[in-house]
């Protein structure tokens, strides 16, 4: 929601009448001033939409805003071309709307087009939210993340590595949307309040790592590279099982953590559904674009969310730090997944992350079956990953 700067008005008068956190409303306006607001200018309010009203016989601003339970100047602020001593009869006037509802509901095959138009649409309501291209995929596609919060430390989420562990995106758009709903109401989650968290956390979510792949999973074979990837699935126009990128690369073979070793035990030895580590380490712009994000931001920690096993890994050839352990305790209590040190694996975004930075890192296989988990496990997976989510920015 935007109002247009009337003569007096600060921030913090938008704050009390709007009842937003102030530190939510500076950060959903970067490039204003706020010890030098112009008279006119637009101001973004997190938080709210506007709906449009025809004023019928006996409407008056001040009877509209005690419906609404708002101070009347909040309604003049969003009508300037109205007299609000003199409301004309089917005059359009415009009032705003607290959202408290989520807006990622529908998770039914949540390809790339469906993330983006709830990235936009969580923008649009809570413009705190920056969202950052990243990087590019192999088809063009923009690799997006997602980027909250004002504090020192900077904690990571990623969702599909693996084309067909989708589910995972959902959940994260999920998580997210929760958290700015928290912000803006001022209503705990699980008795944690959320603004603390943001102002000690800068949150950094990319929730979908592999596009291409996703898209390839939920609508086929793109017609740029159909053939090819045809060929690549033996034939099959069956592709629920793929979990590369869309050259047929593993994503999460693609690190330099001890990448040889996985080269010389992976089956096949060429570019395939899921499993071919590459000719190389970080040969895919996929791979790369995460590697220059961490190498960029220095996460204090990071989860990386996969499907399937209700359990998660954290440790590497006896890198993580100390501090791995006491959060996968915490992690574990709150989810009921089984917390497991070490598995005999290399080249993952988790193996490399710790082994660089020698800060925790994640492997969460979310849900329990065959992949691609059935979207019927969602509202599961979203309550045992919201108190892991929570924890994550609180201890």
């Amino acid at each position: 929601m935007k109002v247009r700067v009337r003569k007096g008005d600060t921030f913090w008068l938008y704050s009390n009448l709007f009842q937003v956190p102030l530190p939510l409303i500076e950060d959903a306006n970067p490039n204003i001033e706020p010890t030098t607001l112009q008279i006119g200018e637009e101001v973004k309010i997190p938080g709210y939409i506007t709906n449009k009203k025809k004023i019928q016989k006996g409407d008056t601003l001040w009877k509209l805003a005690r419906e609404l339970n708002l101070p009347v100047y909040g309604l003049i602020l969003l009508n300037p071309q109205v007299n609000p001593n003199q409301l004309m009869i089917n005059e359009t006037v415009y009032l705003p709307k607290r959202v408290t509802g989520p807006i990622v509901q529908d998770v039914e095959n949540y390809s790339f087009e469906k993330m983006v138009d709830h990235i936009n649409r969580l923008q649009e309501i809570y413009p705190f939210i920056r969202l950052n291209d990243i990087g590019k995929t192999v088809l063009g596609k923009p690799i997006y993340e997602i980027d909250i919060g004002r504090g020192d430390r900077a904690v990571h989420f990623n969702g599909s590595f693996h084309a067909n562990e989708w589910i995972t995106t959902p959940v994260l758009m999920r998580l997210i949307n929760e958290y700015a709903l928290s912000l803006v109401n001022g209503n705990p989650i699980r008795g944690i309040y959320s603004l603390p968290l943001y102002n000690r956390n800068r949150v950094s979510v990319v929730p979908m790592v592999n596009p291409d792949g996703v898209n390839l999973v939920l609508k086929g074979p793109p017609e740029k590279m159909k053939e090819e990837v045809i060929a690549i699935n033996g034939g099959s126009l069956d592709f629920s099982s793929w979990k590369a990128n869309i050259r047929g690369v593993d994503l999460n073979n693609q690190y330099p953590a001890n990448w040889e070793i996985e080269k010389e035990r992976k089956e096949p030895k060429k570019p395939a559904p899921r499993d071919y580590p590459g000719d190389a380490p970080l040969t895919e712009p996929e791979a790369q674009t995460m590697a220059n994000l961490a190498n960029e931001r220095q996460f204090s920690r990071m989860l990386a969310f996969h499907t399937q096993g209700k359990e998660f890994y954290w440790g590497y050839e006896n890198f993580e730090p100390e501090e791995s352990e006491r959060l996968a305790n915490e992690f574990a209590r709150v989810s009921g997944y089984e917390s497991i040190r070490y598995v005999d694996s290399h080249a993952g975004y988790k193996d490399w992350f710790i082994q660089t930075y020698r800060k925790p890192g994640f492997t969460f296989e979310l849900g329990k079956g065959v992949n691609p988990i059935s979207i019927s496990q969602f509202p599961t997976i979203y309550e045992e990953m919201l108190g892991v989510f929570l924890l994550s920015l609180y201890l």
